[in-house]
């Protein structure tokens, strides 16, 4: 039964409070009706337009269902008839006409506290910055450096639409599970967190792809597998979204990998990873290849988002290396070693890998030297025609090798000075530095850019595709004070 709650209130000003309780009413149903009391109905007592009132409560995300009533709330019960019908704490001591006309037909009133939510605010909009947080100023003597101006790079944005793309690696399905923290458990030294809200997204090579086309590419096709599970309907519900085409493959001996963060503020308290890693099948990676084998005069570009979660063994990805190779598409990995091991280092002779200095040290072994000997090691090992190396909030670390046996180094620090989410910011950066690549930059400026993208992706709770607009909006702030 599709059980209605009704709440009405005047919703002057929508503070915490109306937040709290609307979205306690949601919980003790399935469908939030709200009525929003008319101009009319409130006379003199009202302060803000009736439609700018609506428009608020309708914004947000727990309501199903929001109107103007000229009723009495007692009317409105008595015309709507919801199961339930929710009022402040307040209320509690006072008459409440409603009472007498819900229990007649057997529904209830219940009075809700509004307790305390530390992230109310979140059920308002989940991006938290707006490009506040970026920090321009140590960056800019990097553009100066390497001779490069707007101009130049606004060149580069015009041959963005220009590249075909395909991405090949594991989707993820992010999960953010917003609460507040109540404190430590009295048994064991544990916080212990009252979970508010979960928001999903996309993630893993999903959102590479993505970030690919958002920021403008022509077309670009996502190769990938997922278990046969709710997850994976969920991603084939949402993938459209991104407007990029699919090549899907259903792998029952696996689900389709989850992550799980636990957040209070905007912290996070714990991650928990349901996946599998062993080798998707012989017969999934024949499927897989043939499929890009018969498509792959149609790309420029061929992106490795590898998770190391089986669905690139290195048989797969020595065959599609190759492939790009006797078609002249050019070739970007990353291959990620958080709560997994990989190896970097397997991708060889790509025009671009963007490991983390973790990634770099597991792929060598080594946990001594620093990060310019690094670097040139993992170029004789991998040979890739550009390195970075991300270094968190640190930002990134360059390596350009010669042929000659030579190289040149430099950095760019972190642009965001106050990360709201970290997550995501380094499949953001290979997809906006080798889109960029690809459209005729400089490996100089192509990092300057993609320093950008990631610096506007952790400016936002969640994975959400980076728009063409935000990134040059953001780019062109950056030259102003050169």
């Amino acid at each position: 039964m599709n059980k209605q709650v009704l709440v009405q209130g005047n919703f002057d000003i929508l503070h915490p409070g109306h937040i709290r309780l609307l979205r306690f009413a949601k919980e003790c149903g399935d469908k939030l009706i709200v009525a929003v009391n008319s101009d009319k109905s409130m006379g003199s007592k009202s302060r803000v337009n009736e439609q700018h009132r609506l428009e608020m409560v309708q914004s947000l995300e727990c309501v199903n269902e929001a109107f103007l009533s000229d009723l009495t709330p007692a009317e409105t019960v008595k015309s709507l008839k919801p199961h339930i019908v929710v009022k402040g704490k307040e209320f509690e001591s006072r008459h409440n006409p409603e009472h007498a006309l819900v229990e007649m037909y057997g529904g209830k009133l219940i009075f809700g506290s509004g307790e305390f939510e530390s992230n109310s605010e979140q059920y308002i909009t989940r991006t938290i910055s707006h490009g506040h947080n970026l920090d321009y100023k140590k960056c800019q003597s990097y553009a100066t450096r390497h001779q490069f101006d707007y101009q130049s790079i606004n060149t580069i944005f015009s041959q963005f639409s220009e590249n075909r793309v395909a991405v090949i690696g594991e989707i993820i399905v992010d999960e953010y599970i917003q609460g507040t923290a109540v404190g430590l458990s009295q048994e064991d030294p544990t916080i212990v967190m009252t979970p508010d809200r979960a928001d999903t997204f996309l993630g893993g090579a999903a959102i590479t792809a993505g970030h690919i086309k958002g920021l403008g590419a022509n077309q670009v096709t996502l190769f990938s597998v997922l278990g046969k599970d709710d997850k994976a309907d969920y991603v084939k519900n949402h993938i459209n979204a991104y407007n990029i085409d699919t090549i899907l493959f259903d792998d029952g001996s696996r689900p389709t990998p989850l992550k799980s963060r636990y957040r209070a503020g905007n912290k996070t308290l714990l991650r928990v990873n349901q996946v599998r890693q062993h080798k998707i099948s012989k017969e999934i990676q024949t499927d897989l290849y043939m499929q890009l084998e018969s498509s792959i005069h149609n790309f420029d570009l061929l992106v490795f988002s590898d998770f190391n979660y089986g669905l690139l063994p290195q048989t797969l990805v020595d065959k599609v290396i190759a492939l790009c190779n006797e078609n002249n598409v050019r070739v970007v990995a990353d291959s990620q070693t958080s709560s997994q091991v990989g190896d970097i280092a397997r991708y060889k002779d790509m025009m671009l890998i963007t490991p983390t200095e973790k990634e770099v040290r597991v792929a060598l072994n080594n946990i001594d030297d620093g990060l310019p000997i690094l670097a040139q090691k993992l170029c004789e090992k991998a040979n890739p025609t550009s390195l970075v190396i991300t270094l968190a909030g640190e930002g990134i670390f360059i390596h350009l090798p010669d042929q000659n046996g030579h190289w040149e180094n430099d950095m760019l620090p972190a642009i965001n000075r106050n990360a709201v989410d970290p997550a995501g910011a380094g499949d953001c950066f290979l997809a906006a530095s080798s889109l960029a690549l690809c459209s005729g930059a400089t490996p100089w400026q192509a990092f300057y850019v993609a320093s950008i993208a990631a610096a506007c992706q952790v400016d936002t709770l969640g994975n959400q595709p980076l728009s063409f607009t935000t990134l040059q909006q953001r780019v062109l702030e950056s030259f102003k004070n050169i």
